[in-house]
């Protein structure tokens, strides 16, 4: 059955539709109130999409569909199945189930804090996630310097009293438990503990350990209410940190976003108690041509779909067509109402205006990082000592040909001072007659410049799509073997074609070496011992190599179809005899003895070789 068959069949009823390529692979997944109405807006005026639908769906060959009996079931098996199948037009929370969480296994009679990155309906209690596995090992080690519950797996039971204290205990970071230097209600005393300053309730958890420290201290236990009193120190500093006070007692996440062209940074303030009890970032990736709603909404489903926890109140700072029904899906995932609210003025305003300038912060900061690690060491000095921006994309060319014949040139491009040898280009050059360099020059790089030219102008008009151009990207810093004369000639093509790229000339030294670059300004001093002059001697040796390599493929096809003229001469012999004397001029010089004692000829086939040239014997 044929898509237009099939939309025809689509039911007036809620459900999600799941979008296929033609092998079968589910890139799309998306929910309707009327899957009819939703799946057929696809299909209908599809100029009017955005450029990423229009893209999805010239990969859409096929669809199915699971109907549902509410919306609210539709948006819950959506989440699912995103997070199943990770469809690539789908916008994503990066790297979701890899988030780390801590585990605390209250279902145990002696429970345990851990590091997971797995949740299990096994009983114990999540908290998170986490932006990364260091915030978690830090929090781990921090809740265990106030209160000091075991990591370990040991069996405390069957271990009881049969053991000795382990490091952890003569740091401060266990109880022991195993040994029986604590009871166990007095352990559990301290693991309920650790769950309530993990759940934020610290105000409370103060009082209770001040009054406990009281009594401890009336019923002259000094060492115990001074344990205590470190205790509630500890929590009262951290406290002392939160920015954030007063704004409510229920529990809220606020959430904002902040983006860059590929990049959708989502930052999430925990709000507990009224105070800021942690904050995380996460990024979304496939969000080209995505609104901000779109994301924020993706977000929210995708998050609280694996988060062991509900806040009773998102703050976020747009507004969501999906607003009710996630509301109650949240609700029903929590037990209670949970609300989706964006504060006009106030409090709640300037604490979301907060998290949206940290949310641009962090994304800064990531776009920095990101530059740093992708930017070359040398390219970077290469730009420093040229006094020009980054050249990530840079293009090196060079001619080859024997006193004029079989000229050539290569082009070889560098990206991030690594070779990207799928973009190298040959040129044979046509127009040229003998051994000319700067005119050779002058073609080749003209000739490159209008192939780009002509592929934009034809991808603009829609006859030429961007991933079949062969020239479409532009360089950063154009490199040519040789001196000023070859410089200037490079300059003149692209400035008449209106293009403006840096051009710099590879010179040598009398011993045919890199010696550095020259521009129109002189020579660039260049230090031997640098990166950059390594990588230049690099660009140099490559496009002479490749140059080189053209050359002789075409010299060699050049003179086996000479030799091939010749009576007796096949492929194998004319190889041969390429490879002996390296060029035609030299074949002619040779004489009849010379040409005889080249393995694989004969008296017959030198004598043909010979007669060719020199006439008859």
């Amino acid at each position: 059955m044929d898509l237009q068959e099939k939309l025809k069949l689509l039911p007036e009823k809620p459900g999600v539709y799941l979008m296929k390529d033609e092998e079968g692979n589910i890139i799309y997944v998306g929910k309707a109130s009327v899957l009819k109405n939703r799946v057929r807006q696809y299909f209908q005026n599809t100029d009017n999409h955005p450029p990423k639908v229009k893209v999805m769906l010239s990969h859409v060959e096929d669809f199915e569909y699971i109907v549902t009996d509410t919306e609210l079931e539709a948006l819950m098996l959506e989440c699912n199945l995103i997070k199943k199948y990770k469809p690539k037009y789908n916008v994503l929370l990066k790297d979701d189930k890899n988030y780390p969480y801590i585990k605390i296994t209250v279902a145990e009679d002696y429970p345990r804090i851990m590091f997971t990155r797995k949740i299990d309906m096994d009983g114990s209690k999540y908290f998170g996630p986490y932006g990364s596995a260091f915030a978690v090992r830090e929090t781990i080690k921090l809740v265990r310097k106030m209160f000091p519950i075991r990591t370990c797996n040991v069996n405390i039971e069957k271990s009881l009293g049969k053991v000795r204290e382990c490091l952890y205990y003569h740091i401060g970071l266990c109880s022991a438990p195993c040994t029986g230097r604590i009871e166990k209600e007095e352990y559990r005393k301290l693991v309920d503990q650790a769950v309530m300053f993990l759940e934020g309730k610290r105000e409370w958890l103060v009082e209770k350990l001040k009054e406990e420290m009281q009594k401890a201290a009336d019923e002259l236990r000094f060492e115990e209410a001074a344990r205590l009193r470190d205790q509630i120190f500890a929590i009262e500093k951290i406290s002392e940190k939160q920015k954030v006070t007063s704004i409510s007692e229920d529990e809220q996440d606020v959430i904002s976003m902040a983006r860059s062209d590929d990049i959708a940074h989502i930052e999430v303030f925990f709000v507990r108690e009224g105070k800021l009890s942690g904050r995380e970032h996460y990024y979304m990736k496939n969000t080209e041509g995505m609104g901000r709603e779109e994301i924020i909404s993706s977000f929210i489903k995708q998050f609280y779909e694996s988060s062991p926890s509900v806040p009773k109140e998102i703050i976020i700072d747009v507004e969501l067509e999906e607003k009710d029904l996630l509301e109650d899906w949240l609700s029903q995932k929590r037990g209670n109402r949970v609300s989706i609210t964006v504060p006009l003025r106030g409090k709640k305003k300037e604490l979301v205006d907060m998290v949206y300038q940290n949310a641009v912060e962090a994304l800064k900061n990531e776009i920095l990082a990101r530059e740093k690690i992708l930017k070359d060491p040398a390219v970077l000095e290469l730009s420093n000592l040229l006094g020009i921006e980054y050249p990530k994309r840079i293009e090196a060319y060079d001619i080859s040909n024997v006193r004029g014949e079989d000229n050539v040139g290569s082009m070889v491009v560098f990206v991030d001072g690594k070779p990207k040898k799928s973009e190298y280009r040959k040129f044979t050059i046509k127009y040229v007659e003998g051994q000319d360099d700067y005119q050779s020059m002058r073609e080749m790089i003209e000739r490159r410049f209008l192939h780009a030219l002509e592929e934009k102008k034809q991808i603009e008009e829609g006859t030429l799509s961007k991933e079949k151009a062969k020239f479409i990207e532009m360089p950063d810093l154009i490199l040519v073997d040789g001196g000023i004369g070859h410089v200037n000639a490079a300059l003149e093509v692209i400035e008449k074609l209106g293009i403006s790229v840096p051009v710099y000339g590879m010179v040598k030294d009398s011993r045919h070496r890199t010696r550095g670059l020259v521009g129109v300004s002189g020579e660039v001093q260049m230090p031997v011992t640098g990166r950059a002059f390594r990588l230049v001697a690099q660009i140099q040796e490559e496009a002479h190599r490749f140059a080189i390599t053209f050359h002789r493929e075409r010299q060699s096809k050049r003179f086996k179809t000479d030799l091939l003229n010749i009576k007796g001469i096949g492929e194998k012999r004319a190889k041969v005899l390429y490879e002996a004397f390296g060029s035609i001029e030299e074949i002619k010089k040779a004489s009849l003895e010379e040409l005889k004692k080249v393995k694989g000829m004969n008296e017959r086939s030198a004598k043909a070789v010979y007669e060719y040239f020199h006439g008859e014997v």
